[in-house]
């Protein structure tokens, strides 16, 4: 069997993983707790001496199951709005890969003749700052530095390279944040802030008078200098990398 492989085992459609083991994505053809109580033991059973982890996704509409898996040694790996995912050892010390343990970031130095894009945030304590905010699920690096600016400025903006990467622990839901500071050119230049209800304020100050003034932090000014002096890393050329079937993107040394 190969990764894509399904091989049927009671009322289940399982896939095989490269690291043998299995995973049910579907289980919407389970009626009742019962049912879903007598195919996990008949699953646990079939595969216990030949497999090293089962993965089961259930989904909201099913939560009730969930106190049926973790009855027969299901743990929780990782979720989202709709599902959680659980996960059994079969062999003892099997390895289980880490869940995702960071939440991501971006932030946006648009510089335009001497002007530097700032804004101020309802909730900060730190005066102004660049604008950006977290990384939506599935969504590419340059897309979210457009649609942050765009929110918190109105200014419509073209990725240019990525100059700085900050790693901080705490933060949010016990996770660490990746922070991806980014160099962006403006297209349009007339502040008209749409996500108001988190930005009190936009504007295009001096860069001088941004890494003079007392009310900014280091670590913003820092980002700045950086993007002044380096050229940074810059997307890669997707044309030449056709092997990768899936959304991504590479960033290089110019």
């Amino acid at each position: 069997m190969d990764n894509t492989s399904v091989e049927k085992i009671g009322s289940f459609n399982t896939i095989l993983d490269p690291f043998n083991g299995i995973t049910i994505d579907d289980i919407s053809n389970i009626s009742s707790s019962e049912e879903f109580g007598n195919n996990l033991d008949y699953l646990i059973e079939n595969t216990k001496n030949r497999r090293k982890l089962i993965w089961i996704y259930i989904d909201i509409t099913h939560s009730s199951f969930i106190p049926i898996a973790t009855k027969r040694g299901f743990f929780f790996h990782s979720c989202d709005e709709d599902y959680i995912l659980v996960v059994k050892r079969l062999v003892e010390n099997a390895i289980v890969p880490t869940a995702a343990n960071h939440t991501l970031g971006v932030g946006a130095v648009v510089i335009h003749k001497n002007k530097l894009l700032v804004v101020k945030e309802r909730i900060s304590n730190v005066g102004f700052k660049i604008p950006g905010g977290h990384i939506d699920n599935q969504e590419m690096i340059s897309t979210a530095v457009k649609r942050e600016v765009k929110e918190e400025t109105g200014i419509d903006v073209q990725f240019n390279s990525i100059i700085s990467l900050g790693h901080f622990y705490p933060h949010q839901f016990h996770k660490s944040n990746l922070y991806i500071l980014c160099l962006a050119n403006a297209n349009t230049f007339e502040i008209n802030i749409e996500d108001t209800d988190e930005i009190l304020e936009a504007k295009w100050v001096d860069i001088n008078e941004y890494l003079f003034d007392e009310e900014v932090i280091d670590y913003s000014k820092a980002i700045v200098l950086a993007a002044l002096e380096k050229e940074g890393l810059t997307l890669a050329n997707h044309e030449t990398l056709t092997n990768i079937k899936k959304d991504f993107e590479l960033f290089f040394p110019k």
